[in-house]
């Protein structure tokens, strides 16, 4: 296989591409990202978002794409399709297209046995086991899980903030920083949000307000510490159902780490004496460039190939 890999890293907010010649980045690119594969119109949506990445840095020799792409795993299916297309239409000579759950796990231990929870506007847990077993905890978009996600707290927040604009809840700072972080007052929520093609996308860029308003505001900082306690709830069933004995390997990726104490002084207090927690090897996209070339990882039965 060529040793020109086009890594892919493909969420809900952001689409970002590294392109790599013998192991080492040489140039990246980031668009917006696409709803998700599981979405009406999410193979379309991602196909568009990777091609502008590959317009941007493709190299003109031989190239081997990969993509960690959310909702993969919930719509297998959809997957295949999109690794199809993009064996058509990316001028790739070779495409692996992975759950960005699958990708994460493979930067973060390389690999390995373990649990890792990718953490961003979705959120999911993920465990492989000694023997190659892959489990997935949550994951299930922001209408049925991702709890404790960015798009979760973020939602949680302006709910908080409405309820609190009508008098339906207590007073909270939140109120404020929606027009902070939106330039609108409050009860123009919902028309901004039903005008979004991703909502969840646009709910999780509260998510750093709520965390920020957490040290003062008891409102956001009961909604923070529900949200570590759902987090840490992912990573426990994820352990139990893998069959992993404690303390296991576990690394927390993804943009909701940046939120600091507010959200990972209770995670950490609901997976304590579980987990070993360890720093990430790498971020989803150096995993999506790992499983480019290595098909002997125990995640190669998660990957969907296309020569």
């Amino acid at each position: 296989m060529t040793s020109c890999v086009l890594a892919i890293d493909l969420g809900k907010t952001g689409c970002r591409g590294s392109l790599r010649v013998g192991g080492k980045p040489t140039r990246c690119a980031e668009v917006a990202g696409a709803p998700g594969l599981a979405n009406a119109g999410g193979v379309a949506a991602a196909e568009q978002a990777i091609l502008a990445v590959v317009d941007r840095i493709a190299p003109a020799t031989a190239f081997a794409l990969s993509v960690g792409a959310a909702g993969a795993a919930a719509a297998p299916d959809a997957a295949a399709l999109l690794a199809g297309r993009l064996a058509e239409h990316s001028g790739a000579d070779a495409v692996a297209v992975a759950s960005d759950a699958v990708t994460a796990h493979a930067g973060a231990l390389g690999g390995s046995s373990g649990v890792v929870l990718a953490a961003g506007t979705g959120a999911v847990a993920t465990a492989v086991d000694d023997r190659g077993r892959f489990t997935r905890v949550d994951g299930w978009g922001p209408l049925l899980g991702d709890e404790g996600s960015g798009g979760w707290i973020g939602l949680e927040g302006l709910r908080a903030a409405l309820r609190s604009h009508d008098g339906r809840g207590p007073r909270t700072a939140l109120v404020d920083a929606v027009g902070e972080r939106y330039g609108i007052a409050v009860h123009e929520l919902p028309n901004l949000l039903g005008r979004q093609d991703n909502p969840a996308s646009t709910a999780a860029r509260f998510a750093p307000a709520v965390a920020a308003a957490a040290t003062t505001d008891e409102t956001a900082a009961a909604i923070m510490t529900a949200a570590g306690h759902a987090l840490g709830r992912s990573v426990l069933a994820a352990v139990e159902q893998s069959g992993l004995r404690p303390p296991v390997p576990c690394a927390i990726t993804g943009g909701l780490v940046n939120l600091g104490a507010a959200l990972l002084d209770p995670l950490d207090r609901a997976i304590d004496g579980v987990v070993d927690r360890r720093a990430p090897l790498g971020r989803p996209i150096d995993g999506a460039a790992l499983l480019a070339t290595d098909t002997a990882t125990a995640l190669e039965g998660l990957v969907i190939r296309v020569f």
